[in-house]
């Protein structure tokens, strides 16, 4: 069977009202164009009727695919599997919530060919969200743009395209779907583009999204920088960290000893033994962390090299793909 030419990656979660007008708003733009593609909605968990308009759709059009989470894992772990499961030359990725335009996915095929981009994000450049969700989010984007030195408005637009060799060769897990571009750059993909998109008022359901989200996407944040920087060598941290720990109680130690032989040497009173100072205590931590801290590094290496990257999430059914 010959792979399309676009796989479509749509999380679903509880929006049993949109998707059914999404599906035939994403089928006329297909058929306009004459894009050969594959839609892919992974329900994450959804406690409503999602699943039965998914299973009727993979029924009457064999393009359709569903796959169905036993739980709510998170919009990560559906674009990881959706990823994984894609057969696309090209891969698209849109919300369920009929808030991303698919008039603008050929225009971001266009642009990710004739650009030769690895690949290209929807910029929300007028949105249509509370003032709530919108000046944190101007936030987050400054301060990801500042640490990981790509030029994007909007790290979070759910509309985004990729070549397949990018979905294929990185992994989104916790809530690192806002850092995909991130994730993408510190594995060699940094032809990345953006393009300003539509952005429509929500119509149906209610945001999945609280305010817990921007402390989670702050520490996500520190996470990947640290993660993807030093996930292949994390004795480049620990051990870097703990030689300079080690040094520091060494150098303290030095320096006490010294001032005592000074002492005995020139017949300075009073001399204290060098249990009684404060100065010994900080050495001794500052070695015992040292060397603590190395051989943190040093397991860290062992169990990157033994890691099993399995997927942990529990597939409930499967509709559509073949076996």
């Amino acid at each position: 069977m010959e792979k399309p030419e676009l796989s479509l990656v749509i999380p679903v979660y509880n929006e049993e009202e949109s998707l059914d007008k999404l599906c035939q708003w994403i089928d006329r733009v297909m058929e306009e164009n004459k894009i050969s593609h594959e839609v892919i909605l992974v329900d994450d968990g959804s406690r409503d009727r999602s699943w039965s308009v998914i299973s009727q759709l993979t029924c009457n059009q064999p393009h359709y695919k569903g796959i169905r989470f036993s739980r709510n894992y998170g919009k990560s772990a559906a674009l990881d599997t959706g990823f994984r499961l894609s057969s696309g030359k090209v891969v698209v990725t849109l919300d369920a919530d009929m808030q991303d335009s698919p008039d603008e996915i050929p225009l971001l095929l266009d642009m990710l060919k004739n650009g030769d981009y690895d690949l290209v994000s929807g910029w929300k450049k007028t949105r249509h969200d509370p003032i709530s969700k919108t000046i944190p989010s101007r936030f987050f984007n400054f301060i990801t743009r500042k640490i990981s030195g790509i030029r994007l408005h909007d790290f979070n637009c759910g509309l985004k395209a990729y070549r397949s060799e990018v979905v294929k060769n990185i992994r989104v897990y916790g809530e690192m779907h806002r850092y995909i571009p991130v994730i993408a750059k510190w594995q060699g993909f940094d032809r990345i583009g953006e393009k300003s998109v539509t952005h429509y008022p929500r119509k149906y359901g209610k945001t999945k999204f609280g305010l817990e989200r921007f402390i989670n996407g702050f520490l996500d944040l520190i996470s990947i920088t640290f993660v993807m920087r030093f996930i292949k060598k994390p004795m480049h941290f620990f051990g870097s960290l703990g030689t300079l720990s080690f040094l520091v109680g060494l150098a303290i130690t030095i320096y006490i000893i010294s001032h005592k032989i000074y002492q005995i040497r020139n017949h300075i009173q009073p001399i204290r033994d060098i249990t009684d100072q404060p100065l010994f205590y900080l050495a001794l931590v500052a070695v015992i962390i040292g060397v603590q801290m190395f051989l943190t590094g040093f397991l860290a290496e062992i169990l990157t090299l033994n890691s099993d990257k399995t997927s942990q999430y529990i597939i409930l059914e499967r509709k559509g793909f073949s076996d």
